[in-house]
């Protein structure tokens, strides 16, 4: 074996800890900044996915979300709700807190058959005539059909109108579909594609540049045991840092009930992270994309 020279080992150990001062990515891909650890309680957070259905209008009042928002440190969120009212009920009562969206469900349309139910190009004008949303979705593709494409060429030709995003719960064949049609749409890739793994969810990121995504529900997937990522969801948040925001998904109100373990299991994540890239995903991907100004000074407030 070449045993290297005392002078070069010492330069070679010089350089290394240089590296680690300075906090770049070393060469096995680990990365040496340090990270936010507790300090990450101190940011505030954008919840990029809530839900604020019908059945949880008489458990949780918009008083109660709110509430359950501050005592977070969530200073604002992306709603969509079924129906629309729900998200509109939450933005009227705290418009400075709330970014709505809207999701073509409501009445008798739900997520496995508004594709094929009609006029849902007028029900999405109508809406977004009505209120200042910022995107359409959440939305289910459970099963795609490219017999749908009008519709979908449709709905991609009003958010592209407005700036709005289309927030798309999907696998991974959906939303090159989707590019397919447009490439320049914009698209959030609700749950990071929930069940995709995280091999695969680096490969959709890496072959679309301008795909953003919120991490709902993978919480357990990027938490490893023994206080530390996934080395896989490392890479993923590392590569597409500027991509990613946090959300909750309160599709049922259990997971209100379950709000604080939620966030609480958000910020172990993002602890974990040196400061940049926490308060990236924490808020200040979802500032930029959204033109908002997310600030602790935000809660209590309306």
């Amino acid at each position: 074996m070449f045993d290297m020279p005392r002078k070069l080992r010492a330069v070679a150990l010089g350089a290394a800890l240089s590296a680690l001062a300075a906090g770049v990515t070393l060469a096995d891909g680990s990365h040496s900044h340090e990270p936010i650890g507790e300090a990450v309680n101190e940011l505030p957070l954008f919840d990029a996915h809530i839900h604020y259905k019908e059945p949880a209008w008489s458990q949780f009042s918009t008083a109660d979300i709110i509430e359950l928002m501050d005592k977070n440190g969530v200073a604002m969120g992306l709603v969509s709700s079924t129906p629309d009212e729900g998200t509109i009920m939450l933005w009227k009562y705290a418009p400075n807190r709330i970014v709505p969206e809207v999701r073509p469900y409501h009445d008798d349309v739900d997520s496995g058959n508004w594709a094929k139910a009609p006029d849902i190009e007028g029900y999405l004008a109508e809406r977004l005539a009505a209120y200042p949303h910022v995107g359409i979705g959440e939305f289910h593709i459970h099963k795609l059909d490219t017999r749908d494409e009008g519709l979908f060429l449709q709905i991609i030709k009003m958010a592209k109108a407005g700036g709005l995003w289309l927030h798309v719960h999907s696998g991974a064949g959906p939303v090159r579909w989707l590019y397919s049609l447009d490439a320049d749409v914009k698209i959030i890739w609700a749950h990071a594609g929930l069940s995709t793994s995280a091999d695969d969810v680096y490969a959709l990121m890496e072959e679309f540049p301008n795909l953003y995504a919120d991490t709902s529900l993978r919480e357990n997937n990027i938490l490893a045991p023994g206080k530390r990522l996934n080395p896989k969801w490392e890479k993923v948040i590392f590569a597409f840092q500027d991509r990613l925001m946090i959300g909750s998904d309160t599709w049922i109100n259990e997971q209100w009930e379950s709000y604080s373990e939620i966030m609480q299991s958000n910020r172990r994540w993002l602890s974990y992270l040196p400061r940049d890239v926490a308060e990236k995903i924490a808020y200040q991907n979802a500032e930029r994309i959204f033109g908002r100004k997310v600030s602790m000074k935000l809660i209590g407030t309306r």
